[in-house]
């Protein structure tokens, strides 16, 4: 195709960014539109672009077939609207699928697949017909709002039979400790009062770096970070939860006291087919000497329903579970045979019909587990990171105990700066929402 004239300085190519998928992706937007600054121009809406990144998700079919939408329906309405726009597609998607994505949308000029990230600043400046240059090390991030995501390492080293993953991100690879501190500090100093540690599994942090640190080391560290307020951790794999890992969470004030535990189903059986270890029993042990070690803990974790083979005493022992451990939040979600993994050619494929059915047994179970104890913290009062103001006028934020975009919000009586962490009694709740009043 043929490039647009050069532009001067003062007419820098403006891009806009779309991210679809899990939080990972989003620190990846947010590090690719970092490298970009000084040549390009961003801008959050599309319309005023002259150029879209769309960064996609292609963890399970239905994540695919999202990212499949978003692109063509960028292609179709915000590309065909004016000559000379060109859209580029990076992320999971590109990794996992590769040249046959050329041959199907040819109106993506480029794609940049998660191994090459590096490559979006020389793609754009072809695309935008400036002086090509060669990929560098990525600049860091842009300044966050109140709250970040840390991504402390990439890729994975488990054999989950259900899981792309592997696939598309590579193997385990965890960041230096120098790395994690350095990028937290900036954060920090761009804004963030809280950091979110992530990755496809942060419990494995160090394991493969030299004198094999742990999560704990790192946590200690972080937790000293000067203007840090908050600290959570997410995606914790129950067998790395260790006693020294629970006491460097108990011993800081700056870590918040919250456990994001993918533990998937509760079925020993099932659990094996997964490549996993556990089982009810186990996991109850777990939960309750988490429990005793982190008092007022929030607990969240992710199950899968209807993996092949699950029969009626395995869901059975799921729902059964989900009962006994009162767990805080759960996503739960019916099995995807996803392309290309173990399970999906496994026998004993569970029905479509099935697996809703129980999927939808256990989320009705878990959602009045939750809502109950989200109703439970009526008459307590505790810290409130204000996050902004909705379409409604309401000021809101979250307390300690809620993740973003995933764990309801607090809605506060009163306006407060964004950024500002304040001290509010609970006093009606709404679903996974919290009323509350400001001291």
């Amino acid at each position: 195709m043929g490039y647009p004239a050069p532009r001067t300085p003062s007419e820098r190519p403006r891009v806009a960014f779309v991210t679809l998928g899990c939080p990972k992706n989003e620190v990846d937007s947010d590090r690719m539109a970092a490298s970009l600054a000084g040549r390009f121009a961003l801008v959050a809406d599309i319309d005023d672009a002259d150029m879209v990144v769309v960064n996609t998700c292609a963890f399970i079919r239905e994540a695919t077939e999202e990212s499949i939408g978003v692109v063509l329906d960028v292609a179709g309405e915000w590309k065909a609207a004016a000559n000379g726009r060109s859209l580029v597609v990076t992320g999971c998607m590109p990794s996992r699928y590769g040249a046959e994505l050329r041959e199907a949308m040819p109106e993506v000029d480029a794609f940049v697949p998660v191994s090459e990230e590096g490559e979006l600043f020389p793609a754009l400046c072809r695309l935008a017909g400036l002086p090509e240059e060669p990929a560098t090390v990525l600049p860091g991030r842009l300044a966050p709002g109140p709250s970040a995501y840390l991504q402390v390492a990439d890729g994975c080293h488990r054999a989950c039979t259900y899981c792309i993953i592997p696939a598309i991100r590579g193997p385990y690879v965890s960041r230096t400790a120098h790395e994690v501190l350095a990028e937290a500090k900036a954060l920090v100093a761009g804004g963030a009062r809280e950091l979110i540690l992530i990755g496809q599994d942060i419990s494995s942090w160090g394991h493969d770096l030299p004198d094999t640190p742990t999560l704990a080391d790192l946590v200690r560290k972080l937790s000293k970070v000067e203007g840090l307020a908050w600290l959570r951790l997410m995606y914790v794999q129950p067998d790395e939860i260790t006693p020294d890992l629970l006491e460097a969470m108990a011993s800081s004030p700056v870590v918040c006291r919250y456990l994001d535990m993918p533990l998937q189903h509760a079925s020993r059986e099932v659990l094996r087919r997964m490549g996993r270890r556990g089982d009810a029993p186990e996991y109850l042990r777990l939960i309750g000497t988490v429990r005793s070690l982190l008092p007022g803990v929030t607990l969240r974790s992710t199950l899968i329903s209807g993996f092949p083979g699950e029969t009626r005493e395995d869901a059975k022992k799921l729902l059964d579970f989900v009962r006994d451990a009162r767990l805080d939040y759960v996503g739960v979600f019916p099995y995807s045979a996803e392309e290309g993994t173990t399970a999906a050619e496994m026998p004993d494929q569970v029905s479509n019909r099935t697996k809703i059915a129980r999927a939808q047994r256990l989320r009705d179970t878990a959602d009045g587990i939750s809502v109950e104890r989200v109703a439970n913290l009526v008459g307590s009062t505790l810290e409130v990171l204000v996050e902004g103001v909705d379409e409604e006028g309401r000021t809101f934020g979250r307390h300690r105990g809620q993740a973003p975009e995933i764990d309801g919000f607090v809605f506060l009586d009163r306006a407060c700066a964004i950024g500002e962490i304040v001290q509010a009694e609970m006093v009606d709740s709404l679903g996974y929402d919290l009323i509350a009043e400001v001291r």
